[in-house]
């Protein structure tokens, strides 16, 4: 992001109000603009230079600056300053996940269908969260290979059991186990994506996430002068829990809909003379509604929490407490 990028002054946070949820929306379709994963290194580099040039005290914010600030927002780490390898990037997230959600609902999938689209997808929900977690705690290879491990059979286990219940459930019409038998990968994916970001995550939550205090006009304005950066007022476990358990319930929240809409409208799309005649349909018009119910829902999810997150300083530990900067507050990076 922008602020992973050298200067003393600091580029506004955003076009739109990230105290509201609308605003935090719109911002969010720009950190998920698919159109950004085309973004070249050459127009890369030249958005950090626009950044850069603004950071060091020179020009305004103009269109082609916030334009700038979205291609890095879009595709630089936060914490490391590092680009996010592109298919894990949010502005990818749409597309890397439109091949194996549309695997998963699938109508008909057998028992090995199901397994190996569900370690695809999990394997993609672990790559996705490793590259957008917060680095400040990273996860050692051996932690990442056993939460992979549990995401997988969790994700798995729900995916079978459930598979196999449907059919047992003979108190119900036809019709109502066919509809529950289409939404099994929503229940699989929901409980295993949020166990997923605690898994992948959970390293933060055992030793603690960096908190800073939030700065007034004024500490901004000094620090633009001297450039000094703002220090970390330790780790802190309750802040890591919050953004884990944020990240968890936006995941939740970006899966519903995807799982949930697209499997619906085929089943009764399924039943019309058209798409009867014409069966190679099924599989165009399942990934189009992916793709449309997607393109809507990640904004949606991700404007659900601030990606900054601010807080009372009284709210953490007790070593945090008359620390805060403005208003007492304290603020950290969540994480995506």
């Amino acid at each position: 992001m922008s602020s992973s990028l050298p200067g003393n002054r600091e580029l506004p946070a955003s076009q739109y109000d990230l105290s509201s949820y609308w605003g935090r929306v719109r911002h969010a379709a720009d950190l998920s603009d698919p159109r950004m994963a085309f973004t070249s290194s050459a127009g890369l580099e030249q958005a950090k230079s626009l950044i850069k040039m603004y950071k060091s005290g020179n020009g305004v914010m103009t269109p082609e600056l916030w334009h700038a600030k979205k291609i890095v927002d879009s595709t630089l780490h936060p914490d490391t300053g590092e680009p996010v390898l592109l298919p894990f990037r949010m502005s990818c997230y749409v597309l890397s996940n439109l091949v194996v959600t549309a695997g998963m609902l699938t109508p008909g999938l057998q028992t090995t269908g199901t397994l190996l689209w569900q370690i695809a997808n999990q394997s993609l929900n672990v790559a996705i969260n490793n590259a957008n977690a917060n680095k400040s705690t990273p996860l050692s290879v051996p932690q990442i290979a056993k939460s992979y491990l549990m995401a997988v059979s969790a994700s798995c286990s729900v995916a079978l059991g459930l598979n196999a219940l449907v059919p047992r459930l003979k108190s119900l019409t036809p019709q109502t186990r066919l509809l529950l038998g289409r939404l099994v990968p929503f229940a699989a994916v929901s409980s295993a994506s949020a166990l997923n970001v605690f898994l992948m995550r959970g390293e933060e939550i055992r030793r603690g996430i960096d908190v800073y205090p939030v700065l007034s006009e004024e500490e901004k304005l000094a620090r633009e002068k001297t450039g000094e950066p703002v220090q970390s007022l330790g780790k802190s476990k309750k802040a890591a829990t919050i953004a884990v358990g944020e990240t968890a319930v936006s995941r939740v929240l970006n899966a519903t809909p995807i799982m949930v809409i697209p499997p619906l409208i085929l089943v009764r799309l399924e039943k019309t003379a058209w798409l009867r005649a014409r069966p190679r349909m099924v599989l165009p018009i399942n990934l189009g509604l992916i793709l449309a119910t997607s393109l809507f829902a990640l904004p949606l999810a991700l404007g659900a929490f601030p990606q900054r997150q601010a807080l009372s300083a009284e709210s953490l530990e007790e070593e945090f407490w008359g620390k805060g900067g403005l208003n007492g507050q304290v603020e950290f990076n969540r994480g995506m």
